[in-house]
């Protein structure tokens, strides 16, 4: 059996202009009833590398509303992260950012 492939027409190649829009990804913390704020700001401060005032107030995020996006980017990136956050014993989860 042979397939032919018919040659595209305009419409075939026309796109939708909202699936040429590349949402990133985001590396979400969840709050846990194990670590110590303290802890989280610490976590935040050393792998991240944000100043106390940042790392405190995502980590009273996670506190409040129970969870909080702590890094945005490529997918591959967001895994990392989440991995490292787990190695500090910390609920970490990959999403897409909403639209």
């Amino acid at each position: 059996m042979v397939v032919v492939a018919l040659p595209a027409t305009r419409e075939d190649l026309h796109l939708d202009e909202s699936a040429s829009v590349v949402r990133p990804w985001q590396t979400v913390v969840w709050n846990d009833p194990v670590n110590l704020m303290s802890y989280v700001v610490h976590v935040f401060r050393e792998y991240f590398g944000f100043s106390i005032d940042q790392a405190t107030r995502l980590m009273m995020a996670v506190h409040s509303d129970g969870h909080a996006v702590v890094a945005e980017g490529a997918r591959e990136q967001m895994e990392l992260h989440v991995q490292a956050m787990h190695d500090y014993g910390l609920w970490a989860t990959v999403r897409q950012a909403p639209q």
